[in-house]
């Protein structure tokens, strides 16, 4: 099969679900309104409460909910085969991210711009809110931790994308002082910044002076580094500290300055990546190598693991938090919701769509498919180098060289870990804040406790020792749990939204037939991890623990919230406007 045709089945699949299905949900089931004050006009503080054009929020969301996930999962269940994986991203984006992330959206703006773990509070009990922040804190600290871990990785790995992805850091500062205080377009600039990340790319690809190489400047592989470290440990341990750093400025700056700008550009970037490799898959008319159905994949079972491993995608519990964390709170108008957070959905799908195809079409025959995805761990292993791999070789469809392509690649993939790491950072201190209101911690309630106290624990995090990974890897102690809490959170933000709808009198079957499905495959395949892969075996004492607390406390949300379905409450007569 052409990799060619099942690129056009999903972009038209893609295109019908945003015309016509997210339409009937706008209209029909969330019922937007035009006239409605958002929070960010209620509360327009200049820092986190902006209203923004919905082009560059819709930039902003998509590139921070983007980041590396749907790479890599898309690149990792492609072990099962491709056919399963691409059925879940097509379905899974049209009928559950889209209504999921679109309906985040909706809700926080209908309560002032708060989180959901405030809305679990208001819509299902005080109780629920508490357990809701403690499984969303777990859930960013292992998104800190372990995108650290990848962008360090890939600096080393890839040295010629260092300058090109941090020369985006003052372009984005300009960008943000000429568009909101000298009130230019932003797309100029945008495409000006673009042009120079990418002309630099293609002269770092070349020159190997310009390529920042921290294991050469240690003097090679097996030479020693800082503290009795490694060339690499230390060239880990010297990126981790920076990329924290560079987390702790970027998540206390008002929006404007840096995370509008610096995301608006990776939406182009983005776009333009997009461009580049279907374009170059038209031209090339790539052979799908892979299996439909890898009848050898018998380690572990495609279902319900599948509907984990493509979380991002498909559909991602960290959506949520960032559609009621940051996305709500600079909702200019609210049909504006319906671009912002479906189209980014689907923004999202096309990237995991072609992430698939990049992996299936970049080996020369199904054998070295097999020989490479020889089990799940080896999977998970190689997913992300593969991808990069693959995706140079589809762009060489439009003449670009294979060593350009790759250290474009990996800026592209670097940029949105970033974007996604400095937006988890700045949720997480959202939600320290909160805690620390809630118990009387005065120490932690403000900007800078709350941001020193998250990058304080993902440091700590970081850096544990004892995983395959080697130093630097520490998240990935933490890392088997992100799957199956990330999807709980979708599932727990989808019964949410339902609630919501039935006491305002409203169609609830589009948020509740997929959380329904959401929750059955994840508490399943969290049942089976905890009780038949992690209990009673001593190096996974932590994830069993951690992972027991996490279930309970989802069981408890989940108890409350079909209590709170079926309880006699007054109906809503009208939404919550400030």
């Amino acid at each position: 099969m052409t990799a060619v045709l099942l690129a056009l089945t999903g972009m038209i699949v893609f295109a019908l679900g945003y015309r016509y299905y997210s339409s009937f949900i706008a209209e029909r089931i969330y019922r937007l309104d035009p006239t409605f004050k958002t929070p960010a006009h209620q509360f327009n503080d200049g820092v986190d409460f902006v209203p923004t054009r919905k082009e560059i929020l819709w930039g902003h969301h998509f590139t921070s909910v983007a980041g590396a996930a749907p790479i890599l999962g898309p690149a990792i269940a492609v072990y099962w085969g491709w056919l399963p994986a691409i059925i879940w991203v097509l379905l899974g984006t049209v009928f559950a991210a889209g209504v999921h992330d679109f309906g985040a959206i909706v809700i926080s703006n209908r309560h002032k711009g708060n989180s959901m773990g405030t809305l679990a509070s208001r819509i299902i009990g005080k109780r629920a809110k508490n357990l809701f922040l403690f499984i969303i804190l777990i859930l960013v600290l292992m998104v800190n931790a372990v995108f650290a871990w990848v962008i360090a990785n890939l600096f080393i790995n890839f040295p010629a994308s260092v300058i090109p992805v941090m020369i985006e850091i003052p372009l984005a500062l300009w960008i943000g002082y000429i568009v909101y205080k000298k009130s230019r377009s932003i797309l100029l600039p945008s495409i000006v910044a673009l042009v120079v990340m990418y002309g630099l790319a293609v002269i770092t690809a070349k020159v190997e002076l310009l390529q920042i190489d921290l294991v050469r400047y240690f003097g090679g592989a097996e030479a020693a580094g800082l503290f009795g470290l490694t060339s690499k440990e230390s060239a880990f341990l010297i990126w981790i500290a920076v990329l924290f750093a560079y987390g702790y400025v970027a998540s206390i700056l008002p929006v404007w300055k840096l995370l509008q700008p610096r995301d608006y550009i990776n939406s182009h970037q983005l776009i333009l990546g997009l461009l580049v490799l279907y374009a170059g898959l038209f031209f090339l008319r790539p052979e799908v190598t892979a299996p439909a159905f890898n009848m050898a994949a018998t380690d572990v079972s495609w279902f319900p693991l599948l509907f984990i491993t493509i979380a991002c995608g498909a559909i991602s519990g960290f959506h949520g938090l960032v559609s009621s964390g940051t996305t709500s709170k600079q909702l200019d108008r609210e049909t504006d919701a319906r671009f912002v957070g479906y189209l980014g959905a689907v923004g999202e799908g096309t990237l995991a769509l072609i992430s698939i195809i990049a992996v299936i079409t970049a080996f020369a025959t199904t054998g070295a498919f097999l020989d490479t995805y020889h089990s799940f761990a080896a999977a998970s292993s190689s997913g992300l180098g593969t991808f990069v791999n693959g995706a140079a070789q589809l762009a060489t469809g439009l003449w670009i060289p294979s060593d350009i392509g790759r250290t474009i690649v990996a800026v592209i993939v670097i940029s949105f870990a970033a974007t996604s790491l400095d937006t988890s950072i700045r949720l997480m201190r959202y939600i320290i804040a909160e805690l620390g209101k809630e118990y009387k911690l005065k120490a932690i309630t403000g900007t800078h406790g709350a941001t020193m106290l998250a990058i304080g624990t993902s440091t700590l995090l970081v850096l544990m020792p004892g995983t395959a990974q080697g130093f630097g890897g520490g998240g990935y102690h933490l890392w088997p749990l992100f799957g199956t809490s990330n999807q709980l959170l979708a599932g727990i933000t989808l019964l949410i939204i339902s609630v919501w709808l039935k006491r305002l009198g409203r169609n609830y079957l589009p948020t509740l037939i997929p959380m329904i499905f959401i929750l059955f495959m994840t508490i399943w395949a969290m049942t089976q991890q905890i009780f038949f892969q992690w209990m009673g075996v001593e190096d996974k004492m932590i994830l069993f623990v951690l992972g027991a607390m996490i279930l309970g406390f989802a069981l408890w949300i989940l108890l409350e919230a079909f209590a709170a379905f079926y309880r006699k409450d007054p109906p809503i007569n009208e939404d919550i406007s400030g």
